[in-house]
C-alpha cells in the first residue's frame, strides 16, 4: 500500500492525455515541490476524469479515475490549491459532495 499523509487539489483542469512526467511537471509549476508521502489530484475540464500523483519518496505513482455517469465535485475559482482530509478524499473519488463533509464525517455546511 503507498502511504498518503497528505492530499492536494488543484483547481485548474489537467489535460488527461498528459503522461507522468508532464504531471509531475505541473505538480512542481503549482505546488513548488512534490513531497514525499503526498498526493497531488487533478480533473479534467468537465471533471468526469481525475489523476492522482503520489510520490512515495522513492518515484511516482499516476493514477486515473473516470466516472461513467456524472461528475466530481471539483471547486470553482477561489484558491489555485486546496488540502483535503482522507474522509474528504474517499468522498471525492466517489462523486459525493466532499466539501460538505468535515472531520470524522460530520457535516459542517448545507
Amino acid at each position: 500500500m503507498i502511504r498518503v499523509d497528505a492530499v492536494w487539489l488543484a483547481v485548474q483542469p489537467l489535460d488527461m492525455r498528459l503522461g507522468t512526467e508532464a504531471a509531475l511537471a505541473r505538480v512542481v509549476g503549482i505546488f513548488g515541490a512534490a513531497h514525499p508521502h503526498h498526493a497531488y489530484l487533478f480533473a479534467n475540464r468537465r471533471a468526469n476524469r481525475m489523476k492522482v500523483l503520489v510520490h512515495d519518496g522513492i518515484g511516482v505513482w499516476l493514477a486515473a479515475r473516470r466516472l461513467n455517469a456524472g461528475k466530481f465535485v471539483w471547486p470553482l475559482g477561489g484558491a489555485s490549491t486546496l488540502s483535503l482530509t482522507r474522509v474528504q478524499l474517499d468522498a471525492l473519488v466517489l462523486g459525493l459532495p466532499w466539501q460538505r463533509l468535515g472531520e470524522a464525517g460530520i457535516i459542517r455546511t448545507i
